[in-house]
């Protein structure tokens, strides 16, 4: 009881700061106030916009706002969004580009569980989009879910993510970005041994602690300081009564992103005086680069208690995929099983979250594939965001990802005559932001 009050205290505060930003600026533009010209009310009503508009965001799940593409044909092709493999925990999405043949390049997109919605890859997803058939895994938030749904941690997404695999067929190229690299590749070795016919045809690990100790950053580091009984303790708390989840053990995303914002507060602080400024002498918009980028980052979901605690002592702490003694069901997942799947990872050299090395580490583990199937890219000036979304992914990384799926594809006329059919059980059209 005491946790879940816990939890519903945080809301509470949460709620309460996003009701002073909506109270500040309905009483700050009160017409009457218009009569008595004061810099001091345009202020008070900047302040209530930006803060009414953060604590908001904090709740609410992200639309992709992808509604079209501009296809080789000149024309524009709408989007629309399928749900082809529907779990408690997460769904495989698929993003149909309406009118188009299907794509010879299938890729896999493995989205991060650590706080932020799937949509965190939103400019990803749209910059591959023209050149290939793209599926995302979209992880749904712990609060949501009910506890008769049962437990999820590292094995058991492991799994969902082999099961995905298997439903999308051999012909598929996965890409991993961050947190789910380790995993990712776990379950691609766990193909390997249990069903070698479904594995992808090459796996892209993007900026991923295979091996945090390569090179340790205060993320990747923060499981050497403090015991499992510590995090526990300060870190778990049960769902309040507001949601579905109710009673769940969970690592909350509001927690998560306090420690986010913590590593550059100063940073932050900065950006949103800034915007405070922008708005008050009317230079701001609805879409302008700070709300942008915040609308994403402040939209935090919550994660199964047993999935962050497994994460950080089996793969932070004991560096289980690191050392190769990574297990799923009680059966130990030989990285050196995968033999035939093409691996490339990309680093950035300014990531201050998984640093140069502990994403290349991979190409050591796998002892079984050819030298001729690795690959490894650094950008110099990338960091962790830039890695995946950022210029550097457009101008530098995306065209050398896509090289390396090419390279390891079959050829399009066989591919034509195996490729499954999708199951599709769900179709959500996008809605226009």
């Amino acid at each position: 009881m005491r946790h879940m009050m816990t939890y519903d205290l945080m809301e509470a505060l949460r709620n309460t700061n996003q009701w002073l930003g909506a109270t500040a600026l309905s009483m700050s533009s009160y017409p009457i106030f218009s009569m008595v010209p004061n810099p001091a009310f345009q202020w008070m009503a900047a302040w209530g916009e930006v803060t009414e508009r953060t604590f908001q965001r904090m709740v609410a799940k992200p639309d992709w706002g992808i509604d079209s593409i501009t296809g080789e044909d000149g024309g524009d092709h709408l989007i629309s969004i399928e749900t082809v493999v529907e779990r408690p925990f997460g769904d495989l999405i698929h993003f149909n580009v309406q009118g188009r043949d299907e794509m010879d390049r299938r890729v896999l997109l493995v989205a991060p569980m650590s706080g932020h919605y799937a949509t965190l890859l939103r400019s990803t997803v749209r910059s591959l989009l023209p050149d290939c058939e793209v599926y995302i895994t979209d992880w749904h938030n712990a609060r949501d879910i009910p506890v008769s749904e049962g437990k999820f941690d590292v094995e058991d997404y492991t799994l969902y993510l082999a099961d995905f695999m298997r439903e999308l067929g051999a012909d598929l190229h996965v890409i991993a970005v961050c947190q789910p690299a380790p995993l990712t590749l776990a379950a691609t070795a766990y193909l390997a041994e249990q069903d070698p016919d479904a594995q992808p045809r090459s796996l892209t690990l993007i900026g991923g602690p295979i091996d945090p100790d390569a090179a340790p950053t205060d993320v990747t580091d923060f499981g050497s300081r403090v015991t499992m009984g510590q995090l526990e303790d300060t870190m778990i708390q049960r769902v309040g009564f507001k949601y579905k989840g109710v009673g769940r053990q969970v690592y909350p995303g509001l927690l998560q992103l306090a420690s986010f914002m913590s590593m550059n507060a100063d940073r932050h602080s900065t950006a949103f005086l800034n915007q405070i400024t922008r708005v008050a002498q009317g230079e701001a918009s609805d879409r302008d680069p700070h709300n942008k980028f915040y609308d994403e980052y402040l939209a935090v979901m919550d994660m199964t208690a047993e999935f962050y605690l497994s994460t950080v002592e089996r793969i932070f702490k004991d560096c289980e995929i690191a050392k190769n003694t990574f297990t799923v069901e009680g059966r130990k997942v030989d990285i050196g099983a995968i033999t035939r799947v093409a691996v490339k990872t990309v680093e950035g050299g300014k990531d201050d979250i998984s640093a140069p090395g502990q994403c290349v580490a991979a190409l050591d583990l796998l002892t079984g594939l050819p030298d001729d199937k690795k690959a490894s890219h650094l950008e110099p000036d990338a960091g962790h965001y830039g890695i995946f979304a950022g210029r550097s992914w457009r101008n530098n990384i995306r065209p050398l990802v896509l090289d390396f799926i090419d390279a390891n594809s079959e050829d399009p006329a066989a591919r034509a005559r195996t490729k499954p059919r999708n199951r599709k059980k769900n179709v959500t059209k996008l809605t226009a932001v």
